[in-house]
């Protein structure tokens, strides 16, 4: 029965791991092509080209969720040192860029909607 659950727990968490190499073969490709139009446009602004690297962020940490899923699964089992130190290592990484992503997307929300076009924009009472 050990054996069992030890092999299935190998392939269960394979197919996750495979699934966030997906997700991050598709955001590069996504930001890859998103980058070289904003670079050929004619009126491209820092904000547009801020967007596009948002955008891969997100991606990014969501296969480093998924990666992260995965060690938790390998690591359900027997886990040894190197598995627990991998497993460390991907949720430091993963928390560092969600912080800076958050931080980045709250500042670009500024930029795009400042306090003071808000109150310009109600009509008067």
């Amino acid at each position: 029965m050990e054996a069992w659950l030890a092999e299935l727990t190998r392939y269960v968490a394979l197919g996750i791991e495979a699934m966030a190499l997906v997700i991050i073969a598709v955001g590069t490709v996504e930001a890859f092509v998103a980058s070289a139009r904003v670079m050929v446009s004619p009126h491209r602004s820092n904000d547009e080209k801020r967007a596009v690297w948002l955008r891969y962020s997100r991606w990014l940490v969501a296969g480093l969720t998924f990666q992260l899923a995965a060690d938790i699964v390998h690591t359900a089992i027997a886990p040894t040192w190197d598995d627990i130190g991998r497993l460390g290592a991907i949720a430091v990484i993963r928390t560092f860029l969600s912080y800076f992503l958050e931080r980045d997307v709250e500042e670009v929300r500024r930029r795009q909607h400042p306090a003071g076009a808000e109150r310009r924009r109600d009509p008067p009472a």
